[in-house]
């Protein structure tokens, strides 16, 4: 699903937040009928952060929820002045509602957690630590409170599946307990449900990542989202995933490279189509039809797939995808 563009949703903001400073940290909470845990979930981001040397928003973003979370939270932003809300007027899933989090938070830092209150907020200022010297903190969520079939299972293959498809290897993919310098996120294009390859995606343009064991907790309130349909969904994104990291530099050689097999298919139906005597290297009279055209489909697609490859350089060299690619992967390593 796309990220929702400005008539798909509004901010609920306190009316004196306008005219303060930028926080030094925005968390990011997606929410989705968690109308229980909504007060106690402020309540404990504020008691990891009230104390600390940083200044922090709090960005809910709500995707259409129907179980009365709405007007709790105007009760919830009378009186807090570091709450902001962004609510959705149609469902559109967890990686549109982190893009639109991360479109409306001010902060360098950014944190993204659940709001299922399965996620501690408690471990946000080790996350934010380790940033000193990395671009991502992924948490790792070692002693899982789920059930071991409809969660630990469907998590296990996906870690799985990311890691060997993107060559990012990281324990807990589906954390959403992850701290990120702000130019990382705001630097990708997130659809469908890629909020999972984050950072995969953020290797690509030169982001260091690290790995901190997180504590997780049962789920007291509401029921859980995710189920085994998601690994369909993982794998179908894995694919494209796969191509914006691998693919984007040379677009040209990895369509030219796909194109060596069909290419060589050719000549072999070609051989055997024909009926060449292995002796003579000569063509018998007779001649199997259905190998011949299989031949001229296959030299077909091998023609096209580097026309492809050329059409994917242009487009890319057009959108300034490889300039802006450039620039960040500089801009990450050079501080």
């Amino acid at each position: 699903m796309s990220t929702p563009s400005n008539s798909d949703s509004h901010l609920l903001q306190p009316a004196q937040e306008v005219s303060e400073p930028r926080p030094d940290l925005s968390v990011v909470v997606p929410i989705y009928n968690e109308v229980e845990n909504l007060l106690s979930l402020r309540a404990s981001i504020g008691h990891a952060l009230d104390e600390g040397p940083w200044t922090y928003e709090v960005v809910l973003v709500d995707d259409a929820s129907t179980d009365g979370s709405r007007e709790l939270y105007r009760e919830m932003l009378r009186n807090d002045p570091r709450l902001r809300v962004v609510l959705f007027r149609g469902n559109c899933g967890q990686t549109a509602a982190m893009g639109a989090g991360f479109k409306h938070s001010r902060g360098d830092i950014i944190v993204t957690m659940d709001g299922d209150l399965q996620n501690d907020p408690a471990d946000i200022p080790r996350m934010v630590e380790l940033l000193q010297d990395h671009d991502i903190v992924c948490g790792w969520r070692r002693k899982r409170k789920d059930r071991a079939l409809t969660r630990l299972l469907p998590s296990k293959i996906a870690n799985w599946l990311i890691s060997s498809w993107t060559g990012v290897w990281v324990h807990d993919t589906g954390c959403s307990l992850k701290a990120y310098r702000g130019w990382v996120v705001r630097s990708l294009t997130l659809y469908s449900d890629m909020h999972r390859f984050i950072a995969a995606l953020s290797v690509g343009v030169g982001a260091r990542i690290t790995e901190l064991p997180v504590r997780h907790h049962a789920r007291r309130f509401g029921v859980s989202k995710y189920g085994l349909t998601r690994i369909f969904k993982v794998t179908i994104d894995l694919f494209v995933v796969k191509m914006l990291i691998q693919f984007s530099e040379r677009p040209v050689h990895w369509f030219c490279l796909m194109a060596l097999f069909p290419f060589l298919l050719t000549w072999v139906l070609i051989f055997y189509g024909l009926n060449v005597d292995m002796d003579t290297l000569k063509i018998e009279p007779k001649y199997d039809i259905v190998l011949v055209s299989a031949a001229a489909v296959s030299l077909l697609v091998a023609l096209n797939l580097p026309l492809l490859g050329l059409l994917a350089d242009l487009q890319l060299k057009a959108s300034g995808f490889a300039r802006r690619r450039g620039e960040l992967v500089r801009g990450a390593i050079v501080r």
